[in-house]
């Protein structure tokens, strides 16, 4: 969990207080105080702490839900992309660099024949039957997400990080 600033320490933001450490900042932008490990002061990597967003962590944004009906090493390339106002594209590819699970969308010209990056952690619903992948949020949230350019993104954990954010925020507030 990030802390934050408080006074006569850092606040853990279950009433705890700590000692005041330096600073580092996540990747997501975030100020941390007390980082230990891949946050300790100075660094730049991906947050691997538990941060409690609604219902989602940010390690669970990278992750399917249990009820979506998806099954460990199940391939969905080809299946249809819906989002909750309408159908925005087809899985293209499927990845877990880093562990941070995420499917490649080919929007054909939806957006101007770009692709896109989705954490697992949003889709709601896989649909064997019909081959279909139902995701939690709005094209034009999705179309709003980080820019996707290059295969090498999947395996680059501050740009993950920066997607994982952006999603994890659009889940704290559905």
């Amino acid at each position: 969990m990030h802390r934050e600033k408080g006074e006569g320490g850092a606040r853990t933001g279950r009433g705890e207080t700590a000692v005041r450490v330096p600073v580092a900042e996540c990747v997501c932008g975030r100020r941390v105080w007390g980082a230990v490990g891949p946050l300790a002061a100075g660094s730049r990597a991906p947050c691997s702490t538990r941060e409690e967003r609604s219902s989602v962590t940010i390690d669970r944004i990278w992750s399917y839900a249990p009820d979506s009906g998806y099954v460990e090493g199940q391939d969905l390339t080809g299946f249809s992309v819906v989002a909750s106002d309408g159908t925005i594209g087809h899985v293209d590819r499927q990845a877990a660099p880093h562990g941070m699970a995420h499917l490649v969308v080919d929007t054909g010209v939806w957006i101007f024949g770009r692709s896109v990056l989705v954490p697992v952690g949003v889709v709601t619903q896989v649909d064997t039957r019909d081959q279909r992948v139902t995701v939690a949020c709005s094209g034009a949230e999705v179309k709003a997400a980080p820019r996707f350019r290059t295969d090498s993104e999947t395996r680059d954990g501050e740009y993950l990080a920066a997607v994982g954010a952006y999603y994890l925020r659009l889940t704290a507030t559905a």
